[in-house]
């Protein structure tokens, strides 16, 4: 048997078809678990489904735009999505610029003490979030809390971290903040690994100080790496869950509950499913709306 000869054709389209079959189980789970889930939300968003409707399909009716009307009439969705907005700009900076700083000064000595610093601050990252809200609970606990009995050694009165609507707002970001900083401490510190050395030998040689030498050479040399760190924490923090969950189950009043929370809420303590996934899709656009802006942004750096 003989085979046929390879024309010219036959390698071209050999040539076309193999990064695309390197790429296919990637785009598979893509679709799977990225694209597929949206879609649904999106198909739900416009019926009346609820728990029953899961159970029984034929209970599930068509409503349209009805899930949306209500969902920005509603008082607790805007409430919601302004406690989510605040936390966010808030915690985003307070994440990046701490991280930053925690890695530029455990760089600064490869020694034994600072390699264990450098796991101290990953424990809270992977840490269970149950053990962090005991821990948590007790230090803001009001009558028996370390933070209170702290602050009764200088003479100041009792603070009600969890139960005051403004108060609890900065108790519940400070563990978010708290939690986020590890594993960002350790993307940074993998991208100072990456700064040549001989940059800064010369910049010491030539009289530059050490703030110098980190916002002339270091900081330009990890515009990827901010860039990056700065994307995850906005999707992170547009998606805040944990922390108000364990902690205030978004109280008192509201003032703690995130979008994510709300719309737990709504669709798994209320049953509304097709309510809670219109939440979920604008959900879903605003996150894209605002990663698209920021690599618009990031490409015009490129540009640059």
């Amino acid at each position: 048997m003989t085979r046929s000869p390879r024309t010219p054709g036959h390698e071209a389209m050999k040539n076309r078809i193999v990064p695309y079959t390197f790429i296919a189980p990637a785009m598979l789970l893509l679709i799977v678990f990225g694209i597929l889930p949206i879609a649904v939300a999106l198909l739900v968003s416009f019926t009346d489904m609820n728990l029953a409707g899961l159970g029984n399909w034929s209970r599930i009716q068509f409503i349209g735009g009805d899930n949306y009307t209500a969902l920005f009439a509603d008082p607790d969705f805007w409430q919601a999505l302004g406690n989510t907005a605040l936390f966010a700009v808030v915690g985003v900076p307070s994440v990046i610029v701490l991280s930053l700083a925690i890695a530029l000064a455990l760089n600064r000595s490869q020694g034994r003490f600072f390699r264990a610093l450098r796991s101290f601050y990953f424990v809270p990252a992977i840490t269970a979030i149950v053990a962090v809200a005991l821990v948590w609970g007790y230090l803001y606990n009001t009558q028996f809390g370390l933070f209170n009995y702290l602050l009764s050694l200088v003479g100041l009165p009792p603070v009600p971290w969890l139960s005051d609507p403004t108060v609890v707002k900065f108790s519940v970001g400070l563990v978010a903040v708290w939690r986020g900083l590890g594993l960002n401490v350790i993307i940074f510190l993998a991208a100072l690994q990456g700064v040549p050395k001989e940059y800064l030998e010369a910049a010491a040689i030539d009289g530059a100080s050490g703030l110098r030498r980190i916002v002339s050479i270091v900081l330009p040399l990890l515009r990827f790496a901010i860039f990056f760190v700065t994307i995850t924490t906005v999707i992170a923090w547009l998606q805040f869950f944990d922390e108000p969950f364990v902690l205030t189950k978004g109280g008192p009043l509201g003032s703690s509950t995130s979008i994510a929370l709300f719309l737990y809420q709504k669709g798994f303590s209320s049953s509304q499913f097709g309510y809670a996934s219109a939440g979920s899709v604008v959900l879903v656009a605003i996150i894209a709306t605002i990663t698209i802006v920021q690599l618009r942004l990031r490409r015009s750096d490129v540009d640059h």
